[in-house]
């Protein structure tokens, strides 16, 4: 089982929607910048990524990462795949890219954080 690099490429607002049916200001996503790196320990959500991104992902990131790919044939690069979460009026986008780096022991990431 291989890493799984996750790169925000996009953070995008769709402002046509919010005037529309939305009655607040809605600003884009805070969770996320374009260019922040996440790395998925095999089929592990990395930590500080939102958790509706991950549930958007981790069915691609779990396939990348078990060497499958290739999705819907048409990517210049089958080991990887671009990926958008589920909030349609701040869509973010991320760009999913196996590592030749092999998984570390399982919940590694998140034990080393708690130490800290």
């Amino acid at each position: 089982m291989k890493k799984v690099k996750n790169t925000v490429i996009k953070c995008g607002l769709n402002q046509d929607l919010i005037d529309k049916y939305i009655q607040a200001n809605i600003d884009p996503c805070s969770y996320n910048i374009e260019g922040m790196i996440f790395i998925s320990n095999g089929w592990q959500k990395p930590f500080g990524l939102c958790d509706n991104a991950w549930k958007s992902m981790m069915e691609y990131v779990f396939t990348l990462s078990h060497g499958g790919g290739n999705f819907y044939n048409c990517r210049k690069n089958s080991r990887s795949f671009i990926v958008s979460c589920n909030d349609g009026l701040r869509p973010v986008c991320y760009l999913l890219e196996v590592m030749d780096e092999d998984v570390t022991e399982l919940f590694e990431n998140q034990l080393l954080i708690k130490k800290l």
